[in-house]
């Protein structure tokens, strides 16, 4: 007999259905599958055999054959195993085969018959409900995450016998529900906060403005000066993640099966810091069958290098596509994948090998060619699509000692929200949501200066040589400073501030130009 029952797959951070049709014809006992399957696909024999055995069912000893189709995209993972099973045991008459068809069913099945995880539930159950299923019959452990979407019914299943009891009318599975009202409110606090920093009021308003605008920002300081303490706070000045970014952002983390356990969707921007050692797969994305990388995780929230001259200067160079674009394209022989790569990069770097160059508590050890040699490894078109440049010097003790309360988070988020409220109604129109992702044409028309503003700008680029894109990111900027202050124009004194953000295209003598 034939039975066909609907599974699906994920390519990218999409999913596609998969259909999973069984044949079994008398003959010499064989098991077959096609359909391109790697090497967990084709395990899966042994894990169903065993698994409908173990449940109370009759494997057939005759020659079966599965079919997974579309036959010409490589199939993986193990969430095949439970559509195999409940195929094989269509065929042989022991499950109706109507139902069959009216869920996405997917799961990886112990010896026992227990069910369990699997890695892409999101994306499937996006893929059911768009496709006018009734829903989708998945492992206990990923059903919450499933649940989110609204419009369908996601059953979890512990057991090969339960499901087999409720597709034949002898047990019911209760439908998982979520509230996401209830995730976002019981999202966790925040246990930094920008008062916990001493001193560094001015790097402060520097994380402001690229809160506020969505801009990248490079720290550069000495050992100890406070750059990542001020990193890692930065997430907490960031407007709410909203729910659709949630939901783009966790099909990312389901793909990868990075996911908590009964975790339903990410509910905080991601906040991710690779090491330096890092490759450019990890960072970028990519593998044999290619993978989303750190900057796919950081999608939707910050992606900090630390250390950035000690990167490898091809694994940084792979970053100026998605930090322009927005998205990673991986392309392989037989496919090509692309992952979205929204970020916002926050880099920290010392301003010489040994670190103190330009420290009046510290003597410099470095030459001019060292310290020219260790700043090259930061490409001067890395650099430009680097809005905001920011000195970090090191903290005097007067400072430290100082017992006068700092600016609180909570206090740069009023003025945070202030201004990502107004871009809000400015861009409403548009597909971008910040001023940091304006292109040319956007800059133009958002981003008039006057007179003083032109003439500050026209002594600064003759100056310090500036490019055409250091050019509209002072205007960007710009913008977002005047949006902090809640004016429409930008005047003089934005653009001023704007062009102390480029620090480093001053540094001619070591580098970047």
């Amino acid at each position: 007999m034939l039975a066909r029952v609907l599974s699906s797959a994920v390519l990218g951070v999409d999913a596609y259905t998969v259909e999973v049709e069984v044949d079994i014809r008398q003959g010499l006992p064989t098991f077959t599958t096609v359909g391109l399957p790697e090497a967990a696909v084709k395990e899966s024999k042994d894990r169903v055999k065993s698994a409908i055995n173990n449940s109370g069912y009759r494997f057939p000893d005759d020659r079966i054959t599965v079919n997974l189709a579309p036959a010409d995209i490589k199939k993986e993972g193990t969430g095949f195993d439970l559509p195999i099973a409940l195929g094989i045991l269509a065929a042989t008459g022991v499950l109706p085969q109507g139902r069959l068809t009216e869920y996405l069913i997917m799961g990886e099945l112990s010896l026992d018959g227990r069910i369990k995880p699997v890695r892409g539930s999101l994306p499937v159950a996006l893929l059911a409900r768009n496709s006018g299923l009734r829903g989708m019959i998945l492992p206990k452990e990923n059903a919450s995450e499933a649940a989110v979407v609204d419009g369908i019914e996601v059953l979890p299943v512990p057991t090969l016998g339960e499901l087999v009891d409720f597709l034949n009318g002898l047990g019911t599975i209760n439908p998982e529900s979520v509230d996401i009202d209830t995730i976002f409110q019981e999202a966790r606090e925040d246990d930094i906060d920008f008062c916990d920093v001493k001193g560094q009021e001015h790097v402060k308003r520097a994380l402001e403005v690229a809160a506020a605008g969505g801009h990248n920002l490079i720290m550069i300081g000495p050992p100890g000066a406070g750059k990542t303490m001020l990193a890692k706070r930065l997430a907490t000045i960031l407007p709410p993640i909203t729910f659709e970014e949630a939901i783009e952002t966790t099909k990312i983390y389901s793909v990868l099966g990075m996911l908590k356990e009964s975790q339903a969707l990410i509910t905080h921007r991601p906040f991710r810091s690779p090491h330096h050692t890092i490759s450019d797969a990890g960072l970028i994305g990519g593998g044999h069958v290619p993978r989303p990388g750190e900057v796919s995780l950081a999608h939707n929230g910050v992606l900090f290098l630390d250390e950035l001259a000690e990167f490898k200067k091809h694994v940084l160079e792979v970053l100026r596509q998605p930090m322009e674009d927005g998205y990673v394209t991986i392309a392989r022989a037989l496919t090509s994948i692309t992952y979205p790569a929204t970020i916002m990069l926050v880099a920290a770097m010392n301003p010489c090998p040994c670190g103190y160059f330009s420290d009046p508590n510290h003597e410099c050890t470095c030459t001019f060619t060292k310290i020219h040699r260790y700043r090259s490894k930061i490409s001067g078109p890395l650099m430009d699509r680097i809005d905001i440049h920011v000195e970090v010097p090191a903290v005097p003790y007067r400072e430290l000692a100082s017992q006068d309360d700092s600016t609180a988070s909570i206090d740069i988020k009023k003025n945070m929200k202030r201004a990502r409220s107004i871009q809000s109604d400015r861009l409403k129109r548009t597909k971008i949501h910040c001023n940091a992702q304006m292109n040319n044409r956007q800059i133009k028309k958002y981003c008039p200066v006057d007179q003083d503003s032109h003439r500050l700008l026209e002594a600064a680029i003759d100056k310090l040589g500036l490019s055409a894109r250091a050019y509209n990111r002072i205007l960007r900027i710009g913008r977002t400073i005047a949006d902090l202050e809640g004016t429409e124009k930008i005047a003089a004194h934005h653009i001023s501030e704007a062009i102390q953000y480029r620090s480093l295209d001053r540094s001619t003598m070591f580098g970047w130009q």
